[in-house]
């Protein structure tokens, strides 16, 4: 574990896996969530890689800046990241609004990015009013307020019976309101349709068929506007498929990392 500053005195919370001279490898977690969604998938992907992941401002142990914050600012706090760790042509995959950051981060700095993995996110999610009222809700009543419908929008039904959902369920409940919020608005405020389509690099989208955050439509329909790009319909898999179906995802982010030749 290790922290790194940016040059606006962000600090930010950061994990480095697997062999620093091999190929990079950037996990970006989603809204309400930090880099342990990761910790089942890390063990199961090929050795010599060089797993980079982070917690997002307002999220984990990073600093929480007062909301909101705009999708440039998630963008340029990612860009600084890289940059400090001096990371190229990495294949970065994002979930949900890191998937997001992502989108935005390739179309900025391509330079970066040799190949995208676009999980459970979109290039517009959502109506800006029901964001902006689920961040109201958050600041002035707490996260447990809105914390049944985010984990069941996150997990069916049978995962959360089986108790998969209570770990993430416990670690959104005891995250900073301010940082759920300001997630929120950088959601709320972004449409990347015009954007994600001029991106030329592989990509893959990935999906949970029991995902209602990002049902697969939404996902296969921002896929879709990258010419080339693959798609993988995760069975049994909610929004968080690296924690729901760990198993599965590291086979599917194998695969499309063998198929790339970035290992």
């Amino acid at each position: 574990m290790s922290e790194i500053t940016l040059t606006n005195d962000l600090h930010l919370h950061l994990r480095e896996d697997g062999t620093p001279e091999g190929p990079p490898l950037v996990l970006l977690h989603g809204l309400g969530m930090d880099l342990r969604i990761w910790d089942a998938v890390i063990p199961l992907l090929p050795k010599g890689l060089r797993i980079v992941r982070f917690d997002l401002r307002g999220h984990g142990r990073s600093d929480c800046p007062s909301p909101p914050y705009a999708m440039g600012t998630l963008i340029r706090d990612t860009e600084g990241v890289l940059d400090h760790l001096a990371l190229k042509d990495c294949v970065f995959v994002g979930l949900g609004l890191g998937g997001m950051i992502a989108q935005g981060l390739a179309v900025k700095r391509l330079d970066l990015i040799r190949a995208l993995v676009l999980a459970g996110t979109a290039a517009k999610w959502g109506l800006s009013k029901a964001w902006q009222a689920q961040a109201q809700t958050a600041t002035s009543e707490g996260i447990p307020a809105v914390a049944d419908q985010i984990i069941s929008r996150w997990f069916s039904p049978k995962a959360i019976s089986e108790g998969k959902a209570d770990t993430l369920r416990a670690r959104l409940e005891g995250m900073n309101p301010d940082g759920y919020a300001g997630g929120c608005a950088a959601i709320a405020g972004t449409d990347f349709f015009t954007t994600t389509a001029r991106l030329r690099l592989p990509a893959l989208g990935i999906a949970g068929a029991d995902d209602r955050a990002t049902p697969p439509d939404l996902v296969r329909e921002t896929t879709q506007l990258i010419p080339g790009a693959g798609f993988e319909l995760m069975r049994r898999a909610g929004h968080i498929m690296c924690a729901d179906q760990p198993e599965a995802f590291a086979a599917v982010l194998t695969a499309f990392l063998q198929d790339t030749g970035h290992i």
